[in-house]
């Protein structure tokens, strides 16, 4: 019973991994865009395990490539042996991230990943000076969490690095958000001239930023912002490494990777999610003189291993062939457009926001910008009660995430919406 499994949980996991809902629910089967729960309850998944699940469930091309794979005996071998699979994707992810002479780097989890880019950018550099950017969240490792721009999700003080912040996008509040969008860009930039000027050395080993903002709510800059910031970083030899975790794979519907909504290209790039629709699979790619920064032998024990990259492969493939990149930019439009007609002139909703499949709900006390976290998770609750599963998150945990798989349908949108809908004007009070 559910119940039990609760009671276990709690027995034996640390209370610091929080579990969604006041009633946790077990989700025990899957299939498209569905999941079913052990009390025989189906949802529509709008968040695919925090945007992991990027095809959906129960896919058959994924299915069929990990059978395969696994049919061979090799579940692993090491990265000391070649791995076909291995070696085939990464020329496909090489080809498709847009850096010239690419290399890549495979590893279990985006904050890996950005362990990785952040190697090889200090090492390339020779300086552990990092620039990063408010409201972000780069991973739970020293490193990573040291980049992270949010106290929520930063663990510990303890740094290996030395860390300047630079103001994120934010258009609800802060310094930035009463500026015109040009305006944003321009004061973004001096504040990057400032920063360098006032709190670094002057050797700046790189940036790291999100093109879209995960854990921080969906919050992104204007288009442009990084071009901006990239030609004052290459007046000083100052890396760009794009944190695509969230954002890669066509997910935002109008490009395939966040960062060419600024019309600039990275040293280096890092990938997880939805590359292994729920397999163990992420890295990083780069510029072979960046990523060959590494002065000592270096590997991922189960990076890149035969099994996930057979479901890399396959899931690469999939969004490719059906092109779901235009479809997030079709679909995705239908529950921003839906949502800013149906609930965006309420007085607790500050702002519908994202790109394609990435969309955030923004909940404020009314005639203020002021968060209520509390109406976020009434809406959150009333949403899983209509059958629907979303995300939350946000600085002030008062924003409602929404990452559905790529594969969602129209149909399943306008259905999506409508509960949702029904979830925020019930939970606001609003007469329906």
């Amino acid at each position: 019973m559910t119940d039990d499994l609760l009671a276990r949980h709690r027995a034996v996991l640390p209370s610091w991994m929080p579990l969604y809902y006041a009633e946790p629910i077990e989700l025990v089967s899957g299939s498209g865009r569905r999941v079913t729960d052990a009390q025989g309850r189906s949802y529509l998944d709008f968040f695919g395990g925090v945007l992991t699940n990027m095809i959906g469930y129960d896919i058959p091309e994924i299915r069929e490539a990990v059978e395969r794979q696994l049919a061979t005996g090799i579940v692993h071998t090491s990265t000391l042996y070649l791995i076909r699979q291995q070696v085939e994707l990464a020329e496909k992810i090489a080809h498709h991230s847009g850096i010239p002479d690419a290399r890549v780097f495979f590893t279990n989890s985006g904050t890996e990943a950005n362990e990785a880019a952040l190697l090889v950018a200090t090492n390339h550099r020779r300086s552990h000076q990092i620039l990063a950017v408010r409201n972000s969240y780069h991973g739970r490792s020293y490193a990573a969490m040291g980049v992270t721009g949010n106290r929520n999700w930063s663990a510990s003080g303890l740094n290996p690095l030395q860390v300047a912040w630079l103001h994120s996008g934010d258009r609800v509040r802060g310094l930035l958000a009463r500026l015109s969008e040009d305006e944003q860009v321009d004061a973004a930039v001096e504040d990057l001239r400032e920063v360098l000027a006032t709190q670094t050395a002057g050797d700046v080993a790189a940036l790291i930023a999100e093109p879209i903002q995960g854990v921080g709510g969906f919050v992104h800059p204007p288009d442009g912002l990084f071009a901006g910031w990239k030609k004052v970083l290459d007046e000083h030899g100052i890396l760009f490494i794009a944190d695509e975790v969230q954002t890669g794979w066509g997910r935002t519907g109008e490009h395939f990777w966040g960062y060419q909504a600024h019309g600039v290209t990275p040293d280096l790039l890092t990938f997880a999610k939805g590359i292994g629709n729920g397999f163990v699979l992420a890295g990083v790619v780069g510029r072979a003189e960046v990523l060959e920064s590494v002065p000592a032998i270096s590997f991922s024990t189960f990076g890149g291993n035969p099994i996930s990259t057979a479901a890399g492969n396959a899931v690469l493939d999939y969004v490719l062939e059906h092109d779901l990149q235009a479809n997030a930019a079709r679909v995705g439009a239908i529950l921003a457009d839906g949502l800013r007609s149906a609930v965006g002139g309420l007085d607790c909703v500050a702002e519908v926001r994202g790109k394609g499949l990435m969309l955030g709900v923004e909940f404020v006390r009314p005639g203020s910008s002021e968060p209520d976290p509390g109406l976020t998770n009434r809406v959150f609750e009333a949403a899983r009660e209509g059958g629907l599963l979303t995300g939350k998150g946000g600085l002030h945990g008062n924003v409602l995430r929404m990452g559905p798989p790529l594969t969602l349908t129209e149909e399943e949108a306008r259905e999506g919406l409508a509960i949702l809908v029904d979830a925020i004007r019930s939970a606001a009070g609003v007469a329906a």
